[in-house]
């Protein structure tokens, strides 16, 4: 079976996945519950959009017990790219 094509469209076709992929990207690592206050967003869409997002390999999560770490995967050359675009849209 082939591996699901992830699509550009999909990943910025969402308001609140870019918003949390772009503090992510800011912060570098951040828990649930500062994810959430940053975003303004619920804990439901957080968890939805992080759940996507580890699937695209953008982020990672790590677990410490029960706290759930989540990392902007700044190897990942899409990652990368995307901090990028972010850095010159938002400085020029």
């Amino acid at each position: 079976m082939k591996e699901k094509e992830y699509l550009v469209e999909d990943l910025l076709g969402s308001r609140a996945r870019v918003k949390i992929l772009k503090i992510l990207a800011n912060e570098n690592e951040l828990n649930i519950s500062s994810i959430i206050k940053k975003s303004h967003l619920n804990h439901k869409n957080v968890i939805k959009h992080l759940k996507y997002l580890k699937q695209v390999n953008l982020i990672q999560q790590k677990n410490f017990g029960r706290i759930k770490i989540f990392r902007y995967k700044k190897e990942n050359l899409k990652a990368k790219s995307f901090k990028n675009f972010i850095e010159i849209w938002e400085n020029y």
